[in-house]
C-alpha cells in the first residue's frame, strides 16, 4: 500500500502530520510523493481563514478526481476542516472516504485499513484530553529543526476565531512527555526546537496551577545537542517578568519572540475580545527590548475588522511606525461562520481591507529595510538551509529568522557547507527582508 500525505495550514498542524506519518510508517505502509501512484491520500486540513478553507476544499476535490484517473482507492481528511465540517464534507464531497477530527488523529492507522476494506467512516472524539502519545515523529523539516507542540486548544475566545470550537479548550502536554519527545528529536540530530501551541505562554496552568514555560525552557535547554530554542505564539498579556529573565539569561533560548497583537486601537482590540490595550503593548515590548536590546520581535495584525474606522487604521499605522517591529505580517479580516465577529455590524468592504493591508505592509517594508541595514558589519551564527542552484551561494537562517515566515542570510562562499551546519556569518549587505554575508 502506498500513501500520499498532504499537510495544510499551520506548523501546529504539521506536528500532528508528523506524528501520523510515524504511526503510518511503523504499520508498514509506504509513503509516496507521487499522487498518481498513491493508493491512499490523507489531507490534513485547515479552516482558520477563508483562503485556508478554500485551499483545503479544493485540495480534496483535486485529489478525489484521482479516483477516476489514477490509482487512488481511498481519500481521508483530518484536521480542522474535518473537525468543523464533518457532516458537510460527507454530504458534499462524496470522494472522501473518512473524516478524522482534530483530537482523534491517533486513529489514523485503523481508519486507513477500514477504508481500504471499502468502508466509509467518521471518527471524532470529545475536545478534551489529548490523543494517545505515540513515540516518534517522521520529520518533514529537513532534520536539523523541529516544531515542538506543547499544548492544544485555546481558552481566549477572540471574537474572530474558530480555534476553540475545532481544537477545544487549552490543554498542556505533560512536561515529561515534551522532554522525552525533545530528547528523541535531539538524538535524531535536531538542533533547534521551535515551541508552538495556540498559545505557548500559558503552558502548564491547567496541569501545574501556574505558568511553567520558564521551567520548561530551562529543562529543554539541558538536553544535549539542542542549540537553539525559539518561542512562537506568545500572547502579550501572559508574558511575565520570569519568562523575560529566562529568555535573557539562557544562552540557548533565542532572543526572538512571536507576539500576535492583531491591532493597536483600544476599541478594535476590545471588539476583538483581546485582553490588552495599546498602552499594555507598548509596555510589554519595551520590557522585552530593555532586557534584550538585540531581541527580534515578530507580530501579526488584522486589518479591516468590523467597525475599524479610518481613524483606527491611521492609529495602527502610527503604532507600527513607532514600534518598529523587526518582523510583521498583516492579514485582511476573514469572516468565520459561527464566530461573534461574523454577526457584528459595520463590516468593512473587502477592497478597503486590502488597501489597508497594503499600506501596513508598505510601511513595514521600509522599517524592515532600515532594521536590516543596522546588521551590516556584524557577525551572526546561522543555520545552513540549502544552496542556490548553480551558484556559490548558501541560504541560511540567523536567530532572527523562524523557518518559512522570516528572512534569510545569503552566504557567498566556495567552501562546501552542509544543510544543518551552524556557521558564523559576517554581514556585508542587506535587502528589505534578507541579509547578505560571507563566512567569518
Amino acid at each position: 500500500m502506498k500513501l500520499l500525505f498532504i499537510s495544510l495550514g499551520c506548523d501546529k498542524n504539521l506536528v500532528d502530520t508528523e506524528h501520523m506519518l510515524s504511526m503510518i510508517t511503523k504499520d508498514g505502509i509506504t509513503i509516496t510523493n507521487d499522487e498518481n501512484e498513491a493508493d491512499v491520500i490523507v489531507v490534513n486540513s485547515c479552516c482558520f481563514i477563508s483562503d485556508a478553507m478554500e485551499e483545503s476544499i479544493q485540495t480534496l476535490i483535486d485529489m478525489g478526481s484521482l479516483k477516476e484517473t489514477a490509482n487512488l482507492k481511498a481519500l481521508i481528511v483530518t484536521g480542522c476542516l474535518a473537525e468543523r465540517y464533518a457532516k458537510e464534507i460527507a454530504e458534499q464531497i462524496p470522494e472522501v472516504d473518512a473524516v478524522i477530527g482534530t483530537n482523534a488523529y491517533d486513529e489514523i492507522v485503523s481508519v486507513i485499513h477500514e477504508v481500504m476494506e471499502g468502508h466509509k467512516t467518521s471518527v471524532k472524539k470529545p475536545l478534551n484530553g489529548l490523543p494517545k502519545n505515540y513515540a516518534g515523529r517522521t520529520l518533514t523539516t529537513g532534520g536539523h529543526f523541529a516544531h515542538l507542540k506543547i499544548a492544544e486548544g485555546c481558552d481566549k475566545h477572540c471574537t474572530y476565531c474558530v480555534i476553540p470550537s475545532v481544537r477545544g479548550n487549552y490543554r498542556s502536554v505533560p512536561m515529561e512527555d515534551i522532554l522525552a519527545e525533545a530528547a528523541s528529536l535531539a538524538a535524531d540530530g535536531v538542533k533547534e526546537l521551535i515551541l508552538v501551541a495556540q498559545e505557548t505562554t500559558l503552558y502548564g496552568v491547567d496541569l501545574y496551577g501556574k505558568k511553567t514555560l520558564p521551567t520548561l525552557l530551562k529543562k529543554l535547554s539541558e538536553i544535549e545537542g539542542i542549540r537553539w530554542i525559539r518561542l512562537q505564539y506568545c500572547y502579550p498579556e501572559e508574558i511575565t517578568d520570569e519568562l523575560i529573565r529566562m529568555m535573557a539569561d539562557n544562552p540557548k533560548v533565542c532572543h526572538y519572540i512571536d507576539i500576535p497583537i492583531q491591532h493597536a486601537n483600544d476599541e478594535v482590540l476590545k471588539r476583538m475580545g483581546r485582553k490588552t490595550s495599546q498602552a499594555d503593548l507598548r509596555r510589554i515590548v519595551g520590557a522585552l527590548r530593555q532586557a534584550m536590546p538585540d531581541i527580534c520581535i515578530r507580530t501579526t495584525l488584522i486589518c479591516g475588522f468590523p467597525g475599524e474606522t479610518e481613524q483606527a487604521h491611521e492609529e495602527l499605522k502610527t503604532f507600527v511606525s513607532d514600534m518598529k517591529f523587526d518582523r510583521l505580517g498583516c492579514f485582511a479580516y476573514s469572516r468565520q461562520e459561527g464566530t461573534p465577529a461574523d454577526t457584528f455590524p459595520d463590516q468593512v468592504p473587502e477592497e478597503i481591507k486590502q488597501v489597508r493591508v497594503a499600506e501596513i505592509m508598505e510601511l513595514q517594508q521600509d522599517i524592515s529595510a532600515a532594521c536590516n541595514e543596522t546588521y551590516i558589519g556584524m557577525t551572526l551564527d546561522a543555520f545552513v538551509e540549502g544552496k542556490v542552484a548553480d551558484e556559490n551561494v548558501y541560504v541560511a537562517r540567523t536567530y532572527r529568522d523562524a523557518p518559512d515566515v522570516d528572512g534569510y542570510v545569503f552566504i557567498q562562499t566556495t567552501r562546501e557547507l552542509m544543510t544543518g551546519d551552524i556557521v558564523s556569518v559576517h554581514v556585508t549587505g542587506s535587502y528589505e527582508y534578507d541579509l547578505i554575508g560571507e563566512l567569518a
